[in-house]
Formats: C-alpha cells, sequence, structure tokens
C-alpha cells in the first residue's frame, strides 16, 4: 500500500487536490491561460446551487471556485459518457450565474462564470473540429482533446457578453506522447488521466504546480480514512455503470423480442426468426404458442 495512488480523474480525489490552493492555482492557471502570480487568491465555495422552489431541479458541482476578481469556477469530472453534457453544464452554469443576483439587485452584479468539464469519454466527434495543421513542421498539433466556448455572433465572431466561459478536457483524445513544448493544459490534462507513478513524477517534473499537485495526491493517498472514502467513490460508479449496463442489455434483450413477436405474426417460420435474432427455435415456438 505504499506505492498505492489515487486516480486524479475520480473525483473524490481530484477535489482532493484542489484542497492544496498552490495546485489550484496552477490548475486554473493553466486552463485560463493566467499567469499564476496575477492569481492573488482562490476560495473553494459551497457546491450546492441554491434552489429556490421545491420543484426546481439541485444542482450539485464538484469543485465550485472564487477567484480574487470575483469570477466563478465549476470543475466537474465525468467518467461515464453522457451525451446530453453540453446541456447539463449549461443548466449548471445557469444555476451558477443567478445564484449571483438576489432580488431588487440590478444587472451589474453579474461576475463571470466558468465551466471546465474534464471528461472521460469523446463528446464532440472529430468531424465537427476542424483539426489544426502546425505550418512549421505541417503536422497536426495535439490540442485535440481540449476546447473553449465563448458566446459570440456567428458572422463576425464578437463576444455577446464575456461572463459565460466553457472549457471542455476529452482525455480520450490526448496524445499518447510529450513534445518538449507541451503547454501547460496538456500537462494537467496527462496528470489528471495518468494512474502509474513514474508518469505522475515525469509530470510534477516539468510543472511545480503538478509537483504540488502530486504532493498531495501521495498525502491522501496514504490516508485510511481519504483511502475508504475513494474506495467507496469508486464502488458506486461501478455499481452505476453495471446498472447502466444490465438496463441496456434488458432493453436490447425486450427489443429483439418485439422483433421476433412481428416476424411471428407476419408468418415467418421458426428457423429463419432463430436465425435473425439469435433466439433459440425452443423460445420461438413457446413464444409463437402463447401468442396463439
Amino acid at each position: 500500500m505504499s506505492h498505492f495512488l489515487m486516480k486524479p480523474k475520480i473525483d473524490f480525489a481530484f477535489k482532493e487536490i484542489m484542497q492544496d490552493e498552490k495546485a489550484r492555482i496552477g490548475f486554473l492557471s493553466a486552463i485560463l491561460k493566467l499567469n499564476p502570480t496575477d492569481i492573488k487568491k482562490t476560495i473553494i465555495l459551497n457546491t450546492n446551487l441554491r434552489k429556490i422552489h421545491k420543484e426546481e431541479k439541485q444542482g450539485i458541482l464538484d469543485v465550485r471556485i472564487l477567484m480574487n476578481d470575483d469570477t466563478e469556477i465549476d470543475i466537474e469530472i465525468q467518467l461515464a459518457e453522457l451525451k446530453v453534457w453540453g446541456d447539463r453544464s449549461l443548466f449548471y452554469m445557469s444555476k451558477m450565474y443567478t445564484d449571483q443576483i438576489e432580488a431588487g439587485q440590478d444587472y451589474t452584479k453579474f461576475k463571470k462564470c466558468v465551466s471546465i468539464s474534464i471528461l472521460n469519454f469523446n463528446l464532440f466527434p472529430d468531424t465537427l473540429k476542424s483539426r489544426t495543421i502546425s505550418s512549421e513542421k505541417n503536422k497536426i498539433c495535439d490540442d485535440e482533446f481540449y476546447s473553449c466556448f465563448h458566446i459570440r455572433e456567428d458572422n463576425h465572431h464578437f463576444l455577446y457578453t464575456d461572463k459565460m466561459e466553457f472549457h471542455v478536457i476529452e482525455l480520450p483524445k490526448l496524445p499518447k506522447e510529450l513534445k518538449e513544448n507541451s503547454t501547460d493544459i496538456l500537462l494537467w490534462a496527462k496528470f489528471i488521466n495518468a494512474e502509474r507513478e513514474e508518469e505522475f513524477k515525469m509530470l510534477a517534473s516539468k510543472n511545480t504546480y503538478i509537483d504540488s499537485a502530486y504532493e498531495r495526491l501521495q498525502v491522501i493517498s496514504q490516508d485510511k480514512q481519504k483511502q475508504m472514502e475513494y474506495d467507496a467513490r469508486q464502488k458506486a460508479i461501478l455499481d452505476h455503470n453495471q446498472m447502466v449496463l444490465e438496463a441496456t442489455e434488458k432493453g436490447l434483450k425486450q427489443g429483439i423480442e418485439i422483433v421476433a413477436k412481428k416476424l411471428i405474426a407476419a408468418g415467418y417460420p421458426t428457423d429463419t426468426i432463430a436465425q435473425l435474432t439469435d433466439i433459440s427455435p425452443n423460445i420461438i415456438e413457446k413464444m409463437r404458442t402463447d401468442t396463439e
């Protein structure tokens, strides 16, 4: 257990790493393209978003941070594929944005809100994102894993408002190898996706803020209580994924049975239905009897 290290992409571990202010500043400066020295202070906020009416859907963020310029940051990690992630992140962003204002206050109260999504699946098909070609070496750049969105005018691309900003990191799109001039965003994404001690050490040697994150990771990985919480979170993720798999398989089975019944009703022979649906002839004959 002395070499056990939590996986940073498990949300419990990432939240714990973000408790370290130096790591927090380093991560945010990389994503927001800021000089770390310009981030004077960051505060971890309550992750429960305000719920005004009992009918409202409750919003609970993974990591919520307030910066010294009053910018609010929402960092979310999602391991299982969720095709509606864009809508979900917009819902959380909207809740976080409207949380800033109370009845009777004017709209100048609003401050910038930033959403950072770290996804363990591909949200955008490769065909949707034009690949950037390096003019120097005529090679595809290694930034395909990262996207940044603003609200802009379609034709002339000027900002409608700078109060909302969305960052998306797709971990499966990470390049296998690092280059000498790899960006800090890539280093952080590789750190979050890492699992082996040697990889953590290599990345820590390249960035002092990642080194601080690695030190925090080592500490929490040897804390017995945090190990129990981490294991519980991993189990919850595995249980959820298994339930989704079983529900999918059940739905597929029911769909095939419906097809078989329609083929029976259409007068197809048992052997043909068995070939088309992969259902045994004996079960098909039973289904045929039940429908008579």
